[in-house]
C-alpha cells in the first residue's frame, strides 16, 4: 500500500479531488442566476445615457427630461441669473460648492429633479411654478428651496441638488449619463 501513495497517491484521493471540483462547479451553477439577477436589466441598460436637444431652449427656460426614470432638470440660465447665483458663491451655503464647479458652461445648468430630503420632484421648472426664495426651485413637501444653481438655501434637505455626469456633444446636444 506504501507503495501506490508514492506513486501518486490513492483512488480515495482521486474520488476526493473529484468530489470536491464537482461541489465548486455546482455551487458556481447555482449562484451564477443570483449573481446575474443583480445585473441592470436591459431596458434599463439602454437608457443609461440620454441625448437633449437644447437648441430650442431660450435664455431664462428650463426643461425636464427623463434619465434612468428620475427628471433632470436643464436650465439656459440668463446672464443675469449666472451673476446672481455666482455672488451666492460667498454666502453661508449649507453643503458648499461654488457654481462654477456645478456647471459645464456658465449658460446651461444640469441638475437631477429629485430633492435631496425625501426624494420628492421640486416645482420650479415650468412657468408659473413656485421657485422658492432664491430663485431655483421649491418643494412644495417639506419646504426646501434651492437657488439658481440648484444649491440648497433653506428648508430640510441637507444637500444641493445632484451634478448628474453629461457632457456637451455639441453646443446643442447634451448627452446626460
Amino acid at each position: 500500500m506504501d507503495s501506490k501513495k508514492q506513486k501518486g497517491g490513492t483512488r480515495r484521493d482521486f474520488l476526493n479531488l473529484t468530489a470536491g471540483a464537482m461541489s465548486a462547479v455546482g455551487v458556481g451553477s447555482a449562484l451564477w442566476p443570483l449573481v446575474d439577477s443583480m445585473n441592470p436589466a436591459a431596458d434599463t441598460l439602454a437608457l443609461s445615457t440620454v441625448e437633449v436637444d437644447i437648441s430650442k431652449v431660450s435664455a431664462g427656460q428650463a426643461i425636464t427630461v427623463v434619465w434612468r426614470g428620475s427628471p433632470v432638470f436643464i436650465r439656459h440660465r440668463t446672464e443675469e441669473e449666472i451673476a446672481i447665483a455666482r455672488k451666492d458663491d460667498g454666502q453661508e451655503l449649507r453643503d458648499p460648492q461654488k457654481d462654477e464647479d456645478r456647471v459645464k458652461k456658465a449658460e446651461w445648468l444640469v441638475v437631477r429633479g429629485v430633492c435631496t430630503h425625501l426624494s420628492c420632484i421640486p416645482l420650479g421648472t415650468k412657468n408659473g411654478q413656485p421657485r422658492g426664495e432664491f430663485g431655483g426651485w421649491f418643494c412644495p413637501c417639506h419646504g426646501s428651496h434651492f437657488d439658481l444653481s440648484g444649491r440648497i438655501r433653506k428648508g430640510p434637505a441637507l444637500k444641493n441638488l445632484v451634478v448628474p455626469k453629461y457632457t456637451f456633444v455639441t453646443d446643442t446636444l447634451i448627452r446626460i449619463g
